[in-house]
């Protein structure tokens, strides 16, 4: 297909703003790899509202560089001082969402309150005081289908808890009676399956969840943390990522 004068003028403009763009990209990179060979691999190398200052991503760690590569800034967040937003956090955010479709909800303990119909995860360790104080919170909710899942990483004994509740007749019932009232599970049978709980695991390290609580909602919104009742009903709010979505 031939492109028209217009068309082909527009092309010309496009390539124009992008071949500084790119130029400025493989000063950044080249200039980082060779004075920081213990780097991670560059994914993304992108301009900032902040004339001079552009973003650097790895994975999901983000730090800043000025155009020429000679200083890094880390551990930093941009703030907009005329909306207050904090556009490193909100970069993170998306950076870190998880399809809820893609959720392995097999592994999970589903937990059903009210019609269920509102949907969250929870990533949880029993011996997580935190994930208690969060638990309560959860039990008030209305109207929602939790899927728990065990991720023992604070040592040994969080293993054997996991263990004991996952292989119970009623693991909702036991995770609820452990985490609300300190009822332990009995101890499982030696047979049981517990290739859940080492799953959970790997897909804690795949996606970086370091900590519990850790809470996905049906959009993709992800926080950290026992996060307050009032953010829980607002994000469980938010409609459902639509099943073809890609993060950006």
């Amino acid at each position: 297909m031939r492109l028209s004068t217009p068309r082909l003028a527009l092309a010309a403009v496009l390539l124009a703003c992008a071949g500084p763009l790119l130029a400025q990209e493989a000063v950044i990179r080249k200039a980082l790899a060779e004075r920081l060979p213990k780097l991670p691999p560059i994914d993304e190398v992108t301009r900032t509202p902040i004339p001079g200052l552009w973003e650097v991503r790895m994975g999901t760690d983000l730090v800043y560089s000025d155009d020429k590569g000679d200083h890094l800034i880390v551990g930093a967040s941009i703030i907009d001082t005329k909306t207050r937003a904090d556009l490193t956090e909100a970069r993170m955010e998306k950076l870190l969402a998880i399809d809820f479709a893609k959720l392995p909800l097999a592994d999970a303990i589903a937990i059903k309150q009210g019609s269920g119909e509102r949907k969250m995860a929870v990533f949880v360790d029993p011996n997580c005081g935190y994930c208690k104080r969060f638990e309560r919170d959860l039990a008030k909710v209305k109207d929602v289908t939790i899927y728990a899942f065990l991720m023992p990483i604070l040592g040994p004994d969080s293993q054997l808890k996991s263990r004991d509740i996952w292989c119970a007749k009623d693991p909702a019932k036991s995770w609820r009676a452990w985490m609300l009232d300190g009822v332990p599970a009995a101890t499982a049978a030696a047979k049981c399956d517990t290739g859940a709980l080492e799953r959970n695991v790997a897909f804690g390290h795949k996606y970086k969840i370091n900590g519990t609580p850790a809470v996905v909602f049906a959009d993709g919104t992800r926080k950290p943390g026992a996060i307050p009742l009032e953010m829980v009903e607002r994000l469980l709010e938010a409609p459902a990522a639509p099943a073809a979505a890609k993060k950006s």
